[in-house]
């Protein structure tokens, strides 16, 4: 069941191969405290016969040059986790960072214009040298080998690429309480989330961002050893609108009931969305992969080929494995992505599929195409990783909307029904190529020196925005961001 993540602990053989991780190198002959702290250990060990604790400083510190934009980076983060377990039930995890950066030049116009760090949450000034803190919080709870319970602020992903047309781990973490059903082959996951609108003007009665709520279903079987299929279903509303406050329907916490017919029921005022995930291991090194999402869809639209703009879908088709041309430790992903205009969006951000001002699928939201590739090796505690991306989307001129931008409602899109197309607007090719050289100093809390490059191209009619970023730094994170946008 590699499509769920985070993997959980009940999950004994998925948890087996990723524990092995954080055991690379180890050398239990050093005795030096100072040594096996700096290169084998956590900074803090209580290990008893009923409970665990481990806790670890992280930092994540970072200089670099955004060359075409004469512009010098840096990333000065301080952070610590803490996790652990008692007895063989409870586990929990928390982790939290200060934060101090400037950004290259492209990523500085996105915090400007969206008001938040990428991933993470808005910038506290606004000023050159950007200011913000982070933090995640999880608490996990297993009562038997058929239920698993967590409860926390942190990000979920559903799917085995790179990308995600589901859900993915793009956005801000959020508060989320999350329900994992174990029956043979089959696993069930239930998670109800609330988000958060930064862009959508707040009442005088509501604290903070308006927000919104999620409800997801997600059904994921392994037919064999072979094959997996799963099915995913998701649920966006509103908390408030200028009525009032709707707040948490409870009409959406029936663990098994379709979504779709809750919302009909309700009189369709809500955001619903469906999807498909599969997997199939060709041979033991290689495994295909592909989802499907729906929006929205009118089959007798579709097959007239008129391009009705509320035929809404994504698709994702992929292949990775291990062990290439026989190399050992030489990995591989292939991806291609694609969602028509207007996908994720609707008539307002308080009922988009998206979450603090970005996607909660992929980072490019919708009306694009795009192919990606990561290839990396290891040996030893050495690692060499590079990607590489091209897509083709179409952005918005001044005062139009043709379908990129999800936080934009689909009721301002430029075009009428029809004739809507993807790369429809300002047609813009991207190209991204990222190399990483590190090594390893400390699995427990992965800490790695790394020396790193990246390449970014977004040209159209209208600009030709070039940034080449090199960046050397140390780091220490268990975060997953995405730049590559």
């Amino acid at each position: 069941h590699s499509s769920i993540k985070p993997y959980c602990i009940s999950d004994s053989l998925l948890y087996r191969s990723v524990d092995s991780i954080f055991n690379i190198g180890l050398d239990t002959s050093r005795k030096s405290w100072i040594v096996r702290k700096l290169f084998n250990e956590h900074l803090i060990e209580i290990k008893q016969k009923d409970f665990n604790v481990y806790i670890d400083f992280l930092p994540d510190l970072q200089i670099g040059r955004d060359i075409e934009h004469n512009r010098t980076t840096l990333l000065n983060t301080r952070g610590f986790q803490l996790q652990g377990n008692i007895g063989r039930k409870l586990s929990f995890y928390t982790s939290t960072y200060e934060n101090q950066g400037i950004f290259p030049n492209y990523l500085d116009v996105f915090i400007k214009k969206y008001r938040i760090i990428p991933g993470e949450v808005n910038n506290r000034y606004d000023r050159n040298k950007k200011d913000w803190d982070w933090s995640s919080a999880i608490i996990n709870y297993t009562p038997n080998k058929y239920f698993y319970f967590t409860f926390g602020q942190d990000k979920n992903f559903i799917g085995d690429g790179y990308r995600s047309m589901l859900l993915s781990d793009l956005a801000a973490n959020y508060p989320f309480f999350k329900v994992l059903t174990t029956l043979g082959n089959v696993k069930y996951v239930n998670i109800w989330a609330q988000f958060q609108d930064p862009s959508a003007p707040q009442f005088s009665y509501d604290n903070g961002f308006r927000k919104k709520w999620g409800a997801f279903h997600y059904l994921d079987w392994n037919v064999n050893k072979r094959l997996s299929v799963g099915f995913f279903e998701a649920i966006i509303w509103q908390d408030a609108d200028e009525k009032g406050k709707r707040g948490f329907d409870a009409s959406y916490l029936n663990p098994i009931i379709f979504y779709r017919s809750v919302e009909g029921y309700n009189g369709s005022p809500d955001n619903a969305l469906m999807g498909f995930n599969g997997k199939y291991k060709f041979v033991r090194n290689i495994t295909v992969y592909t989802q499907f999402l729906l929006d929205e869809f009118r089959a007798k639209e579709f097959f007239k080929n008129t391009g009705y703009w509320a035929n809404k879908y994504g698709i994702q088709l992929g292949i990775r494995g291990f062990d290439a041309f026989k190399i050992k430790n030489l990995n591989f992903l292939a991806e291609f992505n694609m969602a028509r205009p207007y996908t994720y969006s609707q008539r307002s951000s308080l009922l988009n599929y998206g979450h603090y001002n970005q996607p909660l699928a992929h980072p490019f939201g919708a009306n694009f195409r795009e192919i990606l590739s990561i290839w990396n090796y290891s040996f030893t505690r050495w690692s060499l990783q590079v990607q590489g991306n091209y897509a083709k989307y179409g952005l918005d001129p001044t005062g139009n909307n043709y379908g990129k931008d999800i936080l934009k409602s689909y009721e301002t899109r430029t075009k009428g029904n029809y004739g809507h197309y993807i790369t429809q607007g300002l047609k813009t090719d991207f190209m991204y190529l990222d190399g990483r050289l590190s090594f390893l100093i400390n699995p427990k809390n992965n800490l790695n020196i790394e020396l790193g490059g990246a390449y970014r191209n977004e040209k159209n009619a209208l600009l030709n925005d070039k940034t080449t970023w090199i960046t050397f730094g140390l780091r220490s994170s268990f975060r997953n961001f995405y730049h590559d946008f």
